[in-house]
């Protein structure tokens, strides 16, 4: 084959040995539009100092700035990676080289974009390492992948063939090395070769066939998380219809606990709900057959950090997560394998309580359980704000009848009860009998009772909160109250035991926790129709001073236990306002102290209270 350029030196052959080379090389030589003419020495030096990489201006890449560049020429490597695509199968040798002469190599890290969309089509690449993806995105904002192509592959080549601008983003994947082929070399070698523009014609065909399947696959995948999305819809709306069906507070939380653990698979959970007032979560759980209620401070355990900081505490793994304390599952027996704790907000973002779930079934809690649990919180917080207003609503009515009576009670009868006191004081001081004396301090003593406990009555139907804390003798306080306590008790047949062991100093309303103790032993002497033992017994609690009354009464059933607390609520009076247990509450949560009962019918009821300790 005779080179190209300046053939002065050529060697010299005879005339019939050079018309046989020429008609040998003229079926090798590639097909020109125009007649070669020879090449300048001047034109030949011009080249070479825009392609030498002493000169220091080779050309950069013009897309994907972050690579390296240098030109090839017709390397072996280069015409290699290009023999071993199926691009360029089949093609002479001279075309190969060709290519391969006018090709740049690049180098380019992962996330390089080869080029954008709507850019100018000026090269196209040929891929020699690494892979690429061919990529659009939605106008919401949503990446699509329309291909994935790796060593072999040429990209960018539609914009050539029809001469329209890029329709898609070609992003680097892996740390690429690709050949960068200029836009009108590609463009003579389809026209010059036949072979290269059906093998293009194949691997489009192909690639199209490809798209289709992501296609196909893309819209199975979003029927199936329609489908999905759909089936979680109809969960949350049966769970909504569900939980809106009660405005009982205990009822509703039983209702969205059982509406969270059923829609995600749950094998069972708790609700905490938050005390903002004692900086508490409690709960009810079923212990055997009676409900038990729990609290823990705000910020102790998973479910506390969850309702002090709001973050979603998802643990795949519980013994493998430091996090998690199985001492429960050693005292309960049960394995937790994996949890989900979440925070319920209101429609004000605040967080109310905390959802905790246990061991899903078939497998971990993913995202979209997430997805469902946050979605649930907003229709339970409502359900939970309205039964709590609706409770208020009927209670402040029904106090406010109160309220009114009280006020025209005391109204009535302060004159009455004044007289009477004053009668009580004048024939102490003039009867000279010591038992007459006794007599008429009792006398005043009940009226004096009387009247603030009409008082506070009214007090409490108005919604005032008043104390007179100073610090007592607790030990002295507690004396006096029983030796009142005992002589009712001894009248009615109930045997008064002192337990009383605490000695020192508290700060609290001494007249209002007297009225709170004797309210308590009025009702155990209720408890005790025929007679029993009433256990009084006092005693240091971490910081606390537990005080506790023990009676060996009738007791009470569950759901009286559980609605004690609530204003006119009575069992087994035919007496009463039904106030009482809630003034005792009420006295107790402004001491920020603690209530609870143990009761069981048939066995007697323990009240407990803790009040904080000086």
């Amino acid at each position: 084959m005779l080179p190209f350029g300046n053939t002065d030196h050529a060697p010299c052959l005879t005339k019939s040995a050079n018309l046989g080379i020429m008609r040998r090389n003229a079926h090798n030589l590639p097909i020109s539009r125009h007649p070669m003419k020879p090449r300048s020495s001047a034109a030949k030096n011009k080249r070479t100092a825009r392609t030498s990489p002493a000169s220091g201006k080779s050309k950069r890449p013009t897309k994907a700035n972050a690579g390296t560049a240098r030109r090839t020429g017709s390397t072996p490597a280069a015409l290699q990676a290009l023999k071993a695509s199926d691009l360029f199968r089949d093609l002479e040798a001279e075309a190969l080289a060709r290519l391969a002469s006018s090709m740049t190599e690049e180098q380019h890290p992962v996330g390089t974009v080869l080029f954008d969309i709507d850019s100018k089509p000026d090269k196209v690449y040929f891929i020699k390492k690494g892979s690429v993806k061919i990529a659009r995105k939605t106008r919401f904002g949503d990446e699509t992948v329309l291909n994935t192509l790796g060593v072999g592959n040429v990209v960018g080549e539609l914009s050539v063939v029809d001469g329209h601008r890029r329709s898609a983003q070609v992003i680097c994947t892996d740390q690429c090395t690709v050949f960068a082929l200029p836009k009108k070399e590609f463009d003579r070698a389809l026209h010059e070769q036949s072979i290269l523009a059906r093998n293009l014609l194949k691997e489009l065909c192909n690639r199209l066939r490809r798209a289709n399947d992501t296609v196909v696959q893309k819209l199975e995948s979003q029927r199936e998380e329609a489908n999905s999305s759909f089936a979680r819809l109809q969960k949350l709306i049966e769970a909504s219809k569900n939980i809106n069906s009660t405005l009982d507070l205990d009822k509703l939380l039983g209702r969205i606990l059982e509406a969270a653990t059923k829609s995600i698979e749950a094998d069972r959970g708790t609700l905490y709900l938050v005390d903002d007032i004692k900086r508490e979560l409690w709960s009810k759980v079923l212990q055997g057959e009676n409900m038990v209620e729990i609290r823990l401070p705000v910020g102790k355990g998973l479910a506390g950090y969850v309702a002090e900081t709001g973050e979603v505490i998802n643990i795949p793994d519980a013994y493998n997560d430091p996090r998690f304390n199985p001492d429960v599952d050693k005292k309960t027996g049960y394995r937790t394998h994996n949890m989900l704790c979440m925070p319920m907000k209101n429609k004000d973002g605040k967080i109310i309580g905390v959802f905790q779930l246990l061991n899903k079934k078939g497998g971990v809690f993913g995202r979209e359980d997430e997805q469902f649990i946050d979605a649930l919180s907003a229709h339970a917080s409502v359900a939970i704000e309205n039964a709590r207003m609706a409770q208020e609503m009927v209670s402040n009515e029904r106090l406010s009848a109160v309220g009114r009576m009280a006020s025209t009670i005391i109204h009535d009868i302060k004159n009455p009860m004044g007289t009477l006191r004053v009668y009580a004081q004048v024939m102490k001081k003039k009867s000279g009998n010591e038992e007459a004396a006794k007599l008429a301090d009792e006398m005043i003593h009940q009226v004096d009772r009387f009247v603030n406990m009409t008082q506070e009555i009214l007090d409490f139907t108005r919604g005032v909160s008043s104390l007179n804390i100073a610090e007592v003798d607790f030990a002295e306080v507690m004396d006096n109250v029983l030796g009142f306590i005992e002589k009712d008790l001894t009248k009615n047949n109930v045997t008064l035991v002192r337990e009383t062991s605490f000695k020192g100093s508290v700060k609290l309303d001494r007249d209002k926790v007297v009225r709170v103790f004797y309210n308590i032993a009025s009702n155990a002497r209720d408890a005790m129709p025929q007679g029993g033992t009433l256990r009084v017994r006092t005693e240091p609690s971490d910081g606390f001073v537990k005080v506790e009354f023990i009676d060996s009464g009738t007791g009470m059933p569950e759901e009286v236990k559980k609605r004690i607390f609530e204003p006119f609520m009575t069992y087994g009076k035919k007496h009463g306002t039904g106030l009482g247990m809630a003034i005792v509450k009420k006295v107790i949560d402004d001491h920020k102290g603690r209530i609870e009962i143990d009761s069981e019918m048939g066995k007697g009821t323990t009240i407990r209270m803790l009040f904080p300790a000086s």
